[in-house]
């Protein structure tokens, strides 16, 4: 089962977005994950995230299984 991400949009000082593209990078991240990480982060410290919420998929390219096919973060295609 797969819960449908919300899109928002969110406007940056581009300096900003510069470090932020470049830490992600150094963390083989997109900058949309990094962004996520930092805000999972933030809400964990500040004690507010909420139980329900899934787990992120780690950074990097996806395993591929035996068969040579790249899994999705759950184990399924």
């Amino acid at each position: 089962m797969t819960s449908e991400r919300k899109k928002i949009l969110l406007r940056l000082d581009p300096a900003v977005h510069d470090a932020l593209t470049r830490w992600a990078g150094d963390e083989l991240r997109s900058t949309n994950a990094q962004i996520e990480f930092l805000l999972r982060r933030a809400l964990g410290d500040a004690g507010r995230m909420p139980g329900n919420v899934g787990q992120m998929r780690r950074p990097g390219r996806p395993a591929k299984d035996e068969t040579g096919t790249t899994a999705g973060p759950d184990g399924e295609e």
